[in-house]
């Protein structure tokens, strides 16, 4: 961040530009005349060739009277197809001249977007790249938008701003300005630098700021303002202060610090100096009438402000709603200041935006804070965790994995502990899920109404409300949508949220990632919109943490279904999160030509279809089968010539679905369009974007804790688990966490029953309204025998946060309600970590079904056979139905973090293999059935079942029964069929089985 640039009056320096750094520009060659001379002529010859030549060759080609019926009953000559055709490249040629006289203005006047001419999409492009061609040698071209390095692209691509200062106005100050709809020019030259008042006060002649037009791809934008014209960027809030909700020229109101517009008026402190400013009213001759007028209405507006609004200068005590309050007409989010969280608006939700369990505690208990404080991310990982060892389970109960069991995965210890802990603690699920469906939901709104996704550079996640920041208006958004602070906002309050259900369509946003926070609102950039490079400077390990954050939240998020991240530079260990969604490369030179093949084929299938971007492919009949995003992640900051390849990459990658983001140590980078830094002190910043975030980071103990829970959770990637004893059947059981006693001599102190109904057996039902919630919270310490962190417990059981105080006199009557042991100790406690932790003599009916398992395959009754077949059978009778069958609706939203429920229904198809294994060994076919019945209601999908109980009945001897449990069997797979391993089974035992079929239905 080193490079600085001073102003043009030789003032105090400038920072460095942070807007997005051209491409080197060649000089103009003989080939740019001659191409220029070309489209002067192909011109020429289209917009006043074709009408001479039609006039010349065919004349008047429409009838001379109204046609009578008659006329219409005449035969078809070749001249009456000629004058039909002649009509239709008249009005071809009509519209191709509408597209010159369009792209002609756009390119003269340099401001705006060239306005689009109906159904006029290749006409309108091709007359683009001639005016191009011929504006190429001229001083125009410089600002013909949306530039020359998109010459070739679609329509919409070129119509995409270049950069992120045409982003509008967004939350928090996101993006610079609002693209101005007319040139102005400076205000003044040169005036004196006038001395500020000693006390502070503002001097007796007020000076004034007109903010100027874009230039190129740079923007104004109030950071640059101060620090041309007050030495230092960071003193715009000053420039705020005594702007705020004052009336601009245009009737609008300065509402955000980065919501300005060209044209707009700012009065600026009494020590601000500088070529464009004018002084009031001394230097009003020097400006034009209307520019004076407009100064004039302006400075009375000061008079009117509540709060000290025009008066105040600096960052001094606000009264009233201050900086921190929102302008309820036009945003319900945070602003660059900041604002004290009770500004939030009305209607918003107490709780932060994604409650991470006690809001007010401190992070206490050594637990990681970047994990806590990333509840998007959080959530991510213990969904994707949640289905990995999920997977592993299945794999081992099939035979996929050999050497292990898997119904119990390994519990964490140490630094794994920790982060799994923080993950539950942080994890905002149900922020997930509604933003999924809320993104969801409108994209199938949208596509009901023929409507194409707006590009969305960005989202903002505040009081539960979501609020999109589109690159450019798009009308009224579909209900139930509003518009947001302006026309490029889109805004879905929670509870609206709430009402949507799922849809059958493609997620529209799935390069949305979170940054960081700005108070209570959390910034996600949708890294697949941004027209160009997103750069990151700063220390090393800083930027390491932001892409590993990055990555793995891209990885495992909830609101998008494909996508590939390619990881350079680093990474190499975070694979073992989404295989499937991750990859990484050795180096750079890899990557571009990776991209180079992969631009060109992405760009090849839009065409084929005719789409304009990856957001119209997504609404229309292929949304589910392609344009799913690919987002670079580069950590090592390229050098020369593949910085400028990278760039060249990047130019046209937003409308193909590819973003870039890259690091670089010095903070410049070719053809970056958002330049960010990260600080040592965990600040993302980009002043010109108008940011400063508390950046959402994943630094590298957490990288290594994260990794080792994926690869424990999946012994295929190679993780640790496993644990040996021999099974009845020779296959290998893993050990419980918890074995209990199931001799007579080991009877509980306190028995819950919790396979089926939620029953407790040794103690009284706590009086209150508070027995649910100490009933969830044994059950919770049930489920985790290795014990339950105090903030893990607490966001279980209050997921829009708590305080401690609550949460330790819970704790505390739960610890009297489970009263001590006889020795006096009590069977409540914590352990050294600080974990909450149960007796032994505190039993659940799940801890005694896994010992009875355990104990009949791989205890005692491994070498009896008479013990085994009592403690299976045993261990079936305890089987009553699904786990807390009768739970009340709304409560033990945690369950959904637990594999409890792929455990246990494997668990009893264990047990009844195992039992109906017993029965056959000497014969007792009806027994092995009635075992495995038992177990498939508790199980009804598992094949392994199905298999056992094909082969029972077969034993039985009677074809009729075995026809009828097939028939059962395929009446069950329903539309994917019989396994491939079960039909041919059936091929052996029954080989009619599918001609019986008919007659058995």
């Amino acid at each position: 961040m080193a490079r600085t640039t001073s102003s043009s009056t030789g003032g105090p320096s400038a920072p460095r530009n942070r807007t997005p750094q051209p491409l080197p520009r060649r000089r103009r060659t003989f080939g740019d005349f001659v191409k220029a001379f070309l489209a002067f002529v192909a011109l020429a010859a289209l917009v006043f060739g074709v009408p001479g030549a039609l006039a010349y060759a065919v004349g008047w080609p429409l009838p001379g009277g109204a046609p009578s019926l008659d006329w219409l009953q005449q035969e078809i000559t070749v001249g009456t197809f000629i004058n039909v055709l002649t009509v239709v490249v008249w009005l071809a040629w009509a519209q191709f001249t509408a597209c010159v006289l369009v792209e002609v203005k756009a390119a003269l006047s340099g401001v705006g977007m060239p306005g689009r001419i109906p159904g006029a999409g290749g006409s309108q492009l091709l007359a683009r790249q001639l005016v191009a061609a011929l504006l190429l040698v001229g001083a125009t071209a410089a600002s013909f938008a949306p530039g020359l390095s998109q010459f070739g692209q679609s329509l919409e691509g070129n119509q995409k701003p270049a950069s992120a200062a045409s982003a509008q106005q967004t939350p928090g100050g996101l993006f610079g300005q609002e693209q101005a709809g007319s040139a102005a020019s400076a205000v003044a030259e040169q005036a004196e630098q006038a001395a500020a008042h000693a006390d502070g006060s503002k001097s007796e002649d007020t000076k004034y700021y007109r903010i100027q037009p874009p230039e190129g791809r740079h923007h104004d934008s109030m950071w640059e303002i101060a620090e041309r014209h007050l030495g230092d960027g960071r003193r715009y809030k000053e420039i705020y202060q005594l702007n705020k909700d004052r009336e601009q020229p245009d009737g609008s109101r300065l509402s955000e610090a980065s919501l300005i517009r060209p044209g707009w008026i700012m009065e600026m402190p009494a020590d601000a100096h500088g070529g464009e400013l004018v002084e009031m009213p001394d230097e009003a001759p020097k400006v034009s009438q209307d520019v004076k007028e407009q100064i004039s209405d302006y400075a009375k507006s000061g008079d009117h402000q509540q709060g000290g609004g025009a008066k105040e200068q600096g960052g001094g005590q606000q009264g009233g709603s201050g900086s921190g309050s929102v302008d309820r007409d036009t945003a319900h989010i945070t602003i660059p200041e900041q604002r004290p969280s009770e500004g939030g608006g009305q209607g918003q939700q107490e709780a932060p935006v994604a409650s991470s369990g006690s809001e007010s505690e401190g992070f206490s208990f050594g637990l990681p804070e970047a994990l806590i404080g990333a509840p998007l991310l959080a959530a991510g990982l213990l969904g994707a965790l949640g289905r990995r060892r999920r997977h592993a389970l299945w794999q081992s109960a099939m035979g996929a994995i050999g050497g292990r069991r898997g119904m119990e995965p390994p519990t964490p210890t140490g630094g794994a502990a920790d982060a799994m802990d923080a993950l539950l603690v942080g994890a905002d699920p149900e922020g997930v899920r509604l933003l999924d469906l809320s993104l969801r939901g409108l994209a199938a709104s949208l596509a009901e109404e023929s409507r194409a996704l707006p590009t969305v550079y960005a989202a903002w996640l505040s009081g539960g409300d979501l609020h999109l920041q589109l690159a450019q208006p798009a009308g009224r958004p579909p209900a139930p949508w509003q518009l947001g602070q302006d026309q490029t906002f889109w805004m879905l309050a929670r509870t609206d949220a709430e009402q949507y259900e799922d849809v059958d369509t493609a997620a529209p946003y799935p390069g949305l990632v979170s940054l960081g926070t700005l108070d209570d609102s959390r910034l996600l950039l949708n890294l697949e919109a941004v027209p160009g490079v997103v750069s990151l400077s700063g220390r090393e390990a800083d930027r390491a943490a932001v892409f590993a954050s990055v990555a793995a939240e891209l990885a495992t998020n909830g609101w998008s279904d494909r996508m590939t991240i390619t990881l350079v530079g680093f990474g190499q260990d975070l694979t073992p999160l989404a295989p499937n969604r991750l990859r990484h490369l050795d180096d750079i030179e890899a990557l571009i030509e990776t991209m180079e093949a992969e631009t060109r084929q992405r760009r090849g299938a839009l065409g084929a279809a005719g789409h304009d971007s990856v957001l119209t492919g997504r609404t229309g009949p292929a949304q589910h089968t392609r344009w799913a995003p690919h987002l670079v992640l580069l950590a090592a900051e390229p050098t020369g010539d593949d910085a400028v390849k990278l760039a060249e990459l990047a130019a046209d990658a937003s409308r193909l679905g590819i973003g870039y983001l890259v690091g670089t140590e010095s903070g410049d980078l070719p053809g970056a369009a958002w330049e960010m830094e990260i600080t040592p002190e965990g600040k993302l910043l980009a002043p010109l974007l108008g940011l400063e975030l508390e950046a959402q980071a994943l630094p590298e103990a957490q990288q290594r804790a994260v990794v080792e829970l994926f690869l424990d959770a999946d012994p295929g990637e190679g993780g640790t688990a496993g644990s040996a004893g021999s099974a009845g059947s020779g296959r290998v059981a893993a050990t419980p966490p918890f074995l209990v006693d199931v001799t007579e001599q080991g009877r509980p102190a306190v028995y819950a029953r919790l396979v089926g109904t939620y029953e407790i057996i040794g103690l009284d039902t706590p009086d209150g309204e508070r027995s649910p919630l100490m009933h969830e919270a044994l059950a919770l310490l049930l489920l985790h025998r290795e014990g339950v962190h105090p903030r893990v417990l607490s966001s279980a059981l209050w997921p829009r946060g708590v305080t401690e105080d609550v949460r330790d006199a819970l704790v505390e009557r739960l610890r009297e309600w489970l009263g001590t042991e006889p020795d006096g100790s009590p069977r409540l406690s914590a352990d050294r970590s600080g974990r909450l932790t149960l007796a032994k003599s505190v039993v659940s009916d799940l801890d005694v079904l896994r010992s009875l398992y355990h104990e009949a395959t791989q205890g005692r009754g491994a070498n009896s056979r008479a013990v085994r077949g009592r403690m299976l059978t045993d261990a079936l009778v305890l089987v009553r139905g699904p786990l807390l069958a009768d739970r009340p609706q709304g409560r033990y939203a945690w369950l959904t973090h637990e594999i409890i429920d792929a455990q246990l229904p494997l668990l009893v198809a264990d047990i009844g293999l195992a039992l109906s294994e017993f029965h056959l060994e000497k014969g007792r076919a009806e027994k092995a059935i009635e075992a495995l019945n038992a177990a498939l209601n508790s199980s009804p999908g598992d094949e392994r079942l199905w298999n056992e109980l094909l082969r029972a009945t077969h034993a039985v001897g009677d074809p009729g029964r075995l026809q009828q449990v097939a028939a059962d069997l395929v009446a069950r797979s329903g539309a994917r069929g019989v396994p491939p391993r079960t039909e041919a089974l059936l091929d052996e035992l029954l080989p009619t089985w599918r001609s019986g079929l008919t007659a058995v239905g």
